[in-house]
């Protein structure tokens, strides 16, 4: 069994990116610039705001987070969203999930400009994903691939099974998987005998947020675990998905919760906003 390293990963990335935004700033004098909308008091967001600019930091990408009351409107999210669209130093839009119940979160996701769309969740680039066209793929996903393709882990004509069916990891994560050549099974929440599907994967990976969901009797012996999963324990400690210990006696690779999937997601948001700053006309 061997551990798919996601932080050693991520920091390789992170250190090309860094490079590459010093090269952009000298060659063109563009720094790129990232906008995140976080609304409300939910701390796990607060926590993951305070990460990825820290990362944003890191690589020398402009950052700034508009503060947004719970009790906010519609209207005055997307004026904002208007505004960041139209200031050409920001490259990047990111809407921190999940919005208060009263607003509408296709709306809000749907004002940020596709161009501006690191995050990959405007219907334009779920479509072009879907299509196999370049455009912004969801970051969680994208550093699955990655991930993948650091340890020349090639899917096609493997029997891919992705437990979970969310717009923000299974479905996407399953159009990249057809894209590369795998075999794609979805499950999800109506899914009648999940354990007749992740038994024939090659590879199988889990993104719903319940421990210990996958047990070692539901894979077969040196399937390839992507567990995306992240849960608290009682005790306060992270686990994923997959009953670990178990499961990776089976497996002949495996992503560790923490330090697996979690540390590319921010590296692939660093890329992506990199990949929108190179598209961007230096203004005078």
């Amino acid at each position: 069994m061997q551990l798919l390293d996601g932080k050693a990963l991520s920091k390789k990335i992170k250190n090309g990116v860094g490079k590459e935004i010093k090269e952009l700033k000298a060659d063109k004098g563009i720094v790129p610039g990232l906008a995140v909308l976080l609304v409300g008091n939910d701390p796990a967001s607060h926590v993951y705001v305070g990460m990825k600019k820290k990362a944003c930091e890191e690589v020398g990408i402009y950052s700034i987070t508009h503060e947004m009351p719970d009790d906010i409107s519609q209207e005055a999210i997307i004026d904002t969203i208007k505004m960041m669209n139209e200031n050409p130093n920001i490259d990047g839009i990111l809407i921190q999930l999940p919005l208060p119940p009263q607003i509408d979160t296709t709306q809000i996701l749907e004002a940020v400009a596709p161009h501006k769309d690191v995050d990959g969740f405007h219907p334009y680039n779920v479509g072009r994903l879907t299509a196999g066209l370049d455009g912004f793929v969801p970051c969680t996903p994208l550093g699955v691939m990655k991930l993948l393709d650091e340890y020349n882990l090639d899917v096609k004509g493997m029997n891919a099974v992705v437990v979970g069916a969310s717009n923000i990891v299974g479905k996407p994560m399953a159009s990249l998987l057809l894209n590369a050549g795998a075999t794609v099974d979805i499950c999800h929440i109506h899914t009648k005998n999940l354990k007749a599907h992740t038994i024939h994967a090659d590879i199988l990976l889990v993104g719903v947020g319940k421990i210990n969901l996958i047990t070692d009797d539901m894979v077969k012996d040196d399937v390839i675990v992507i567990d995306i999963g992240i849960n608290k324990t009682e005790s306060g400690k992270l686990v994923g998905d997959c009953d670990f210990e178990a499961v990776s006696k089976k497996s002949s690779y495996i992503t560790p919760v923490p330090g697996g999937v979690g540390p590319m997601t921010i590296a692939m948001l660093l890329s992506n906003t990199l990949k929108a700053a190179k598209k961007r006309e230096p203004h005078e």
